[in-house]
């Protein structure tokens, strides 16, 4: 059997800076490029002594536990012990996503015969499972693995950002009271021009049954002005507290936007309570979220103030009737006072 040392040493180089690399990044901690290369220059070196008969005695688990901490402190330094654990915990953990990845992705291809031939009985009579994994296939496998985890890590993230930024959102017009959950987008400085009146979205269909048949629908398609043009005097109770409030969108030309102009908003977010009076509630025809995560997005000015402690879920300040609805949506595209 040839062994190529020098490939073996440049694969081990690359995956040890790959794995260090992934753990700045879970860790979010600035790494150095030449603490980088130090430290897998050093890892690398040590699967080398692997083939030096006379060093068979350092591939212990105290040697090899002993190096990790060797490789973490020159890639990481020592800034608080907190710190290096967290960092060591980081490591070990892609360590362990990699090595399962390849070996659960080996086994995955595997049929039966292949599979029992790796199958053998000890003198003792314990089973054991003989694991052959080739080079090149470890090395390719392994690059999948870690595009997929980092992936997964992004999701999570993005998804635990985004939680922090949902809300319960209540609307009361009259005797009238929906509810649903928000997004906080801090992006969002739509408002009325002319009375500067914050404007918070939501989804058209959450007030579908207090709106003139076919309202959802048509909206969807634009041009909100030609509702109002064309609604009868009779024929919305709540005619005197409709806008229609100029935008513009991303890569979009300006347009209008229906608005409702509500008797009170309440915004639970955060652990806090937040109400305002001053606010209108625009009406997209469209889901705002794919996901149904979220179904109106809330304006960063409604939250600006110093919030209460949240009430009890049974506290009403309207005290009125609750036919609310629950529910999700995906951010308008930027929206600007037009």
């Amino acid at each position: 059997m040839v062994v190529y040392i020098d490939l073996i040493f440049l694969a081990n180089l690359f995956i040890d800076c790959i794995l260090l690399a992934l753990t700045a990044w879970m860790r979010k901690a600035k790494l150095k490029w030449w603490r980088l290369a130090l430290s897998s220059m050093v890892g690398a070196l040590y699967v080398v002594m692997m083939f030096v008969p006379q060093l068979s005695f350092l591939f212990t688990f105290l040697i090899k536990f002993g190096l990790s901490l060797i490789m973490l402190w020159i890639a990481f330094g020592f800034t608080s012990l907190q710190s290096y654990l967290h960092h060591l915990g980081a490591f070990y953990m892609v360590n362990f996503a990699a090595a399962g990845g390849i070996i659960g992705f080996h086994y995955l291809i595997q049929n039966s015969g292949e599979l029992f031939r790796g199958i053998w009985y000890t003198t003792s009579g314990g089973l054991s499972f003989e694991l052959k994994v080739g080079f090149w296939f470890a090395c390719i496998v392994f690059l999948g693995v870690v595009l997929i985890f980092k992936a997964v890590q992004t999701t999570k993230r993005i998804t635990e950002k985004r939680e922090s930024l949902l809300g319960e959102v209540t609307v009361w017009i009259g005797s009238v009271k929906i509810s649903c959950v928000g997004l906080l987008d801090t992006g969002n400085q739509l408002s009325d021009p002319l009375t500067r009146t914050p404007v918070m979205v939501m989804e058209a269909a959450l007030w579908e049954s207090y709106l003139p048949s076919g309202w959802s629908k048509r909206l969807m398609e634009g041009q909100p002005d030609q509702l109002i043009m064309g609604l009868a005097v009779d024929e919305f109770e709540w005619r005197d507290r409709l806008r229609l409030v100029p935008y513009r969108g991303v890569n979009r030309g300006a347009a209008f936007m229906l608005a409702l102009k509500p008797d009170q908003v309440r915004i639970e977010l955060g652990g806090l309570e937040y109400t305002a009076s001053k606010v209108l509630i625009g009406l997209d025809g469209g889901t705002l979220s794919g996901d149904r995560a979220y179904r109106a997005i809330i304006h960063p000015s409604l939250t600006d103030g110093e919030g209460l402690p949240r009430m009890s879920n049974n506290a009403d300040p309207m005290n009125v009737p609750n036919p609310a609805a629950t529910t999700s949506m995906d951010p308008k595209d930027a929206t600007s006072a037009g």
